[in-house]
């Protein structure tokens, strides 16, 4: 199903919040859903209008939406951001992406670079596997076990899964991500989670001109540090990196006030 306009607009919840002069799209991550967004959306909507939508494969969208013929690579989520902001009628923004949606802007900003002002990437990783010149944190085997404990018992690998990337210690967080990871259906998950593990987009980072600011927590147990410091010199554009100083993939969830004062500073400069 390839869904257009405002049908788009409502199979993924989209939504614009605030009253500035400028747009800001924060896109959320694997695992979760906009609600990820709530502890700094306050920090923004002041300054900005802030698009939030879910992804396809969000827990809060209707799993008919997702079409498994269709989103098989990252370019059919590129496709459904850039109908969003088309429908919207938005010709410039400020883009925060977090994992996977880091790398769906990274692929929009190369298609229709007169879009994006900036790009924030929070937790990104053009590739999670290893290769001979590159660490991107994962052995083959690795996510192979990864895989297999996601199909062969769904729940034990959430309560494994979310303390794990969470990192740090706040409960709440973990609950949190729990929680959205359980509405998403498990064969969606196991799906989209081999495809992210599948790609690999470190041949096209230099075709990136939009200046990028890459975010990266001291420790983070998906993307490792090195990554952040490939992403810097390997995209086109001017780049940051921007240490936070808190563990884990999920810095908005677990430390929500730190992510919003730094991603205030980057957007400002």
């Amino acid at each position: 199903m390839y869904l257009m306009g405002n049908t788009l607009l409502e199979a993924l919840n989209v939504r614009v919040e605030g009253s500035g002069q400028k747009f800001l799209v924060l896109a959320h991550g694997f695992g979760t859903d906009q609600s990820v967004w709530k502890g700094i959306l306050p920090s923004f909507t002041p300054y900005y209008r802030v698009i939030l939508y879910d992804l396809v494969c969000a827990g809060s969208v209707n799993p008919d939406y997702f079409d498994f013929r269709r989103y098989t690579t990252l370019d059919s989520y590129v496709d459904d951001l850039i109908n969003i902001l088309d429908a919207l009628k938005v010709d410039r923004c400020a883009y925060v992406g977090h994992s996977f949606s880091a790398m769906i802007g990274i692929l929009a900003s190369i298609r229709r670079p007169e879009l994006f002002t900036k790009l924030i990437l929070i937790g990104a990783s053009p590739r999670f596997l290893n290769d001979k010149d590159y660490h991107g944190g994962f052995e083959r085997g690795e996510i192979e076990k990864v895989l297999y404990a996601m199909e062969a018992n769904y729940n034990a690998w959430v309560q494994g899964f979310a303390p794990l990337a969470v990192g740090a210690d706040v409960p709440d967080a973990v609950r949190e991500f729990s929680r959205t990871l359980f509405n998403m259906r498990p064969d969606i998950t196991l799906f989209v989670s081999r495809s992210i593990f599948n790609s690999d987009l470190r041949g096209v980072l230099g075709l990136v001109k939009v200046s990028c600011c890459i975010f990266q927590t001291t420790r983070d147990v998906s993307v490792p540090t090195s990554v952040a410091t490939y992403l810097r010199d390997h995209l086109g554009g001017r780049n940051t990196v921007e240490t936070l100083d808190t563990e884990g993939h999920l810095p908005h969830l677990s430390a929500p006030g730190l992510l919003a004062t730094k991603l205030r500073r980057a957007l400002s400069r």
